[in-house]
């Protein structure tokens, strides 16, 4: 099954070709302000370094959200519009559990996502990592930092990553203290959305082009603005 992946709802957006579970390639750039400028030129020359034709593609893997409105906007409409044309199924997936799946490759049991929701919120979850794949301890949403982090558990290791520790990894010590962990690892998704796009294929959960919706906790700017 070759599949097609993308992610734009951060800054550091990616796109992914892989051919069941083995990555063929990967573009990334850490600019959410070319998102829109360079998507689909980042999908031709993947597919193209493959000596493919975006005909090709069995299915489509997108960040769904949360994350940047403009950003999950930008890369939910390229994919539907070539899910559209080519009739072939998507599968939505989270941002926060492709993060969260990429913290645990490196071994860890608990891993806890975070990204910068603006406004005083982060977008979070904590995650454990067993046998059958990840499960949500504390359920994905958006939370202000202090609710979120009290909700931790003080004395178990947890691996933390995204944009959300740049603004409040001080204030997030305090509530697991040594027990913090913090990988080195790259924001770029696009593989690990790839990944489990598979498995939502394979289960036959993807949705056609039409019924690709975005994964919001709250509302936009746009959206509060005309309800006010």
């Amino acid at each position: 099954m070759l599949i097609l992946a993308v992610d734009t709802t951060t800054p550091s957006g990616s796109v992914a070709l892989l051919e069941d579970e083995t990555l063929l390639g990967e573009a990334n750039v850490a600019s959410a302000a070319t998102h829109s400028a360079r998507l689909l030129r980042s999908v031709d020359f993947l597919v193209g370094a493959h000596g493919r034709d975006v005909r090709d593609i069995d299915a489509f893997a997108v960040a769904a959200g949360p994350g940047s409105f403009t950003g999950i906007r930008i890369g939910l409409g390229a994919v539907k519009a070539l899910a559209f044309a080519s009739g072939k199924p998507v599968a939505p997936v989270s941002t926060l559990l492709a993060l969260a799946t990429k913290l645990s490759s490196d071994g860890a049991r608990l891993v806890a996502p975070l990204l910068d929701a603006k406004k005083g919120e982060i977008y979070a979850a904590l995650f454990e990592a067993g046998r059958s794949g990840l499960a949500e301890l504390i359920p994905q949403g958006a939370y202000g930092p202090d609710a979120f982090f009290a909700r931790l558990p003080a004395r178990r290791v947890i691996a933390f990553a995204g944009s959300g520790l740049a603004m409040y990894r001080a204030k997030l010590l305090p509530y697991v203290r040594d027990k913090a962990r913090f990988p080195q690892r790259s924001a770029f998704i696009a593989a690990e959305v790839g990944r489990i796009g598979r498995g939502v294929i394979l289960e036959g959960k993807g949705v056609g082009a039409a019924d690709l919706e975005p994964i919001y906790f709250r509302r936009s700017q746009a959206e509060e603005t005309c309800r006010s």
